[in-house]
C-alpha cells in the first residue's frame, strides 16, 4: 500500500514538472514559423531560448511549416478554430487572413511601446496597403529585394563585367555558356514560383511604374512582353533544358551545383548560395531596360501576427515585440541576410560587411529608384500568378505560346480582380 502511494505521488510530481499550464504558473503560446526548415529553425530556437530566459512565465511552442503549404495550413486552422497564438506571415496572404477576421490589429500596441517610430516606414506602409481598412495586422520583420546572384570566379575567367542592362545581361549569359562542359550562363525558374520572378524582371526592364493604370493591369505592357521574349530566347541556348520545370530548390541546385553562372532570386537565398560558394558569389540589382529607370517590385514583406482566437494575447504580443526588437531583429537578419525592419539595426557593423544587403539598401534608398508594389492584396493574386499563369509561362518557354498572349490573359484576370477589390472597399 505504502509503495503504491509513493508511486502515485511520484507520478503527480512528474506531471506537475511537465505541465506548461496554469499549474506551474506558466503560459504557453504556440508560434508557427511560416517557412520552417534547417535554414531558419535553429535561429528561431535560439531566439525562443533568449525570450524564455527573459520571460520565465511564458513558454513558446515552435512549429515549423514549409512555405509551400503554409497558406493552406492557415486557412484550415482558421476554418477549424485551431490557429496559433503568433504566426509568421507575409503580405502575399495577409489580405486573405484579414478578410477572414483571423488577426488582431496591432497599431495601438506598436504606438504604445518601444517599437513606436522604430520600424522602416516603407515596410509598414506595404503591410498597411495589404489590409482593406489600412490597419497594421502584422509587424514587419524583414525586407527583401530581388537580385541576380552571380559567380565571380566564372565572370573573371571569361573577362565578363557584371551586367547593368538587360542587353548586357543576355550577352553575358551567352558568353558564359559552355554546353559541352555543362556550364550555362543563367538558370531560369520555369516551374513553381516562376511568374512572380518573371514579373519583377519585366517591370525592371520596361520601367512601367504602376501595376494598374486607370484600373487596368499593365502586366501586358509592350516593354514587359519584350522582356519575356528575351528570357524565353535564352532557354536552352544559355540555360539548362531542365529549367522549364525548375522550382526554387532545383534552380538553386543548378546554380550552387556548378551548372549556371547567374540565378535570379532574392536576398533570401543568401544562406544557401554563400554556404555552397563562399566568396565566389555576389549579388547585383536586376538590370535596367532601355528607359534607364531603376524600377523595383518589392517582395512580399515578412512579419508577425497575433491571432484573434489566442487566449493569451498579451503573452503573444510580448513575443512579437521581442522578435522585432533591435537585438532580435539584428540577430535574425544577419543570419538570413535580409534587410532589417527595425531602424536601430542600421548602425550595426554587419550591415556594411554584408555586400548583398548593403547593395540592396543602397538601391532602395536611392531617390531615383521607383518601387512598383505588386497587388498582393488581391485575394486572387496568388491563384492568378501561380495556378493560372505558371503552366502558361512554361508554354512560352517551349515556344508553344506567344509572350503577348500569355501576358494579356494574365492582365485581364488581374484587371477583373482589381475591379472587384475596389467595389468591395
Amino acid at each position: 500500500m505504502r509503495r503504491a502511494l509513493l508511486v502515485a505521488a511520484a507520478a503527480a510530481l512528474a506531471l506537475a514538472g511537465c505541465s506548461s499550464g496554469p499549474a506551474d504558473g506558466k503560459v504557453t503560446i504556440t508560434f508557427w514559423d511560416n517557412n520552417g526548415g534547417p535554414g531558419r529553425t535553429p535561429i528561431y530556437e535560439e531566439l525562443i531560448k533568449r525570450f524564455e530566459a527573459a520571460n520565465p512565465d511564458i513558454h513558446v511552442d515552435y512549429v515549423g511549416i514549409p512555405s509551400s503549404s503554409v497558406q493552406q495550413k492557415y486557412d484550415t486552422a482558421i476554418a477549424g478554430g485551431g490557429t496559433p497564438d503568433v504566426g509568421g506571415v507575409t503580405t502575399s496572404y495577409l489580405s486573405n487572413m484579414v478578410g477572414q477576421e483571423a488577426l488582431v490589429p496591432l497599431d495601438e500596441k506598436v504606438d504604445g511601446g518601444p517599437l513606436k517610430g522604430k520600424l522602416l516606414p516603407s515596410l509598414v506602409e506595404t503591410v498597411r496597403q495589404t489590409a482593406p481598412d489600412n490597419k497594421l495586422y502584422s509587424v514587419p520583420s524583414s525586407g527583401n529585394m530581388d537580385v541576380i546572384w552571380y559567380r565571380t570566379d566564372w565572370f573573371a575567367e571569361k573577362g565578363v563585367q557584371p551586367p547593368r542592362t538587360w542587353d548586357e545581361f543576355t550577352a553575358a549569359a551567352e558568353k558564359l555558356t559552355d554546353a559541352s562542359a555543362n556550364r550555362y550562363g543563367y538558370t531560369i525558374r520555369g516551374g513553381a514560383g516562376s511568374v512572380f520572378q518573371l514579373l519583377t524582371e519585366a517591370y525592371a526592364y520596361s520601367g512601367t511604374d504602376s501595376f494598374f493604370e486607370g484600373g487596368k493591369s499593365t502586366v501586358d505592357a509592350p516593354g514587359n512582353a519584350d522582356l519575356v521574349e528575351k528570357v524565353a530566347a535564352l532557354y536552352k541556348k544559355a540555360t539548362p533544358e531542365a529549367d522549364v520545370n525548375n522550382n526554387y530548390t532545383q534552380m538553386v541546385a543548378q546554380f550552387t551545383g556548378g551548372s549556371a553562372a547567374m540565378m535570379h532570386h532574392n536576398l533570401g537565398s543568401y544562406g544557401d548560395v554563400t554556404k555552397a560558394l563562399g566568396d565566389k558569389v555576389q549579388a547585383l540589382p536586376l538590370p535596367v531596360g532601355p528607359s534607364g529607370k531603376r524600377t523595383v517590385v518589392p517582395n512580399p514583406t515578412d512579419g508577425f501576427a497575433v491571432f484573434r482566437n489566442s487566449e493569451n494575447q498579451d503573452a503573444a504580443w510580448k513575443f512579437v515585440e521581442f522578435l522585432t526588437s533591435a537585438e532580435s531583429n539584428s540577430y535574425w537578419n544577419e543570419k538570413v541576410g535580409q534587410i532589417p525592419a527595425n531602424t536601430d539595426v542600421r548602425s550595426q557593423p554587419w550591415i556594411e560587411q554584408n555586400k548583398p544587403v548593403k547593395m540592396a539598401l543602397d538601391v532602395l534608398e536611392d531617390p531615383a529608384t521607383i518601387t512598383v508594389p505588386a497587388p498582393v492584396y488581391l485575394p486572387q493574386y496568388s491563384s492568378i500568378t501561380k495556378a493560372d499563369s505558371e503552366p502558361q509561362y512554361q508554354k512560352v518557354l517551349l515556344g508553344q505560346l506567344g509572350a503577348d498572349e500569355f501576358l494579356k490573359a494574365m492582365a485581364e484576370k488581374l484587371t477583373t480582380a482589381q475591379q472587384e477589390w475596389e467595389d468591395r472597399k
